[in-house]
């Protein structure tokens, strides 16, 4: 992957959201109400001590020297929705039929992100307060389970 472009406070977007989302994964920003996508002084605020805790330059900007900090302890995660299929679909039919609230009926673990799926995805996104689109965005991986540290993305192995 290369490394996404620089941002600081004021920048909006995607990539504001992909650095959000490290920062959470990393338990320094809170969770899916802290991917916005909006660089504002909270998220400059942790960035500061992300580079503080990596013996980087500590500016709040996230340059090259901290996007590879921030993506070396997890790569960003694949965005999944209707049509998606694979190992990693397979890995969250098998959380959703686990999780609180499960799968209703449960899932079968076939790596295809159909439309019981996406139903699944929905209940378990209104159920932690992320708007229920069916699409497993950085907002759905950061959803913390309970055991300490634990979100979604752990879960499924992303």
């Amino acid at each position: 992957m290369s490394i996404p472009a620089t941002i600081h406070e004021g920048s909006t977007g995607n990539v504001v959201e992909l650095a959000q989302y490290e920062l959470c994964r990393d338990q320094i920003l809170g969770g899916p109400s802290d991917v916005d996508g909006v660089f504002g002084p909270r998220t400059e605020q942790s960035v500061r001590e992300f580079q503080r805790g990596q013996g980087l330059t500590v500016d709040g900007i996230v340059g090259p020297q901290t996007w590879n900090a921030l993506l070396a302890g997890h790569a960003a995660p694949p965005t999944l929705g209707s049509g998606s299929t694979g190992t990693v679909v397979r890995s969250l039919q098998t959380f959703l039929n686990e999780a609180y609230p499960p799968a209703s009926p449960p899932l079968a673990v076939d790596g295809h992100y159909g439309v019981r799926t996406e139903h699944a995805v929905e209940v378990y996104q209104a159920a932690h307060a992320v708007t229920a689109d069916g699409i497993v965005g950085f907002k759905t991986w950061v959803i913390h389970i309970g055991a300490a540290g634990a979100m979604v993305a752990s879960q499924v192995g992303v």
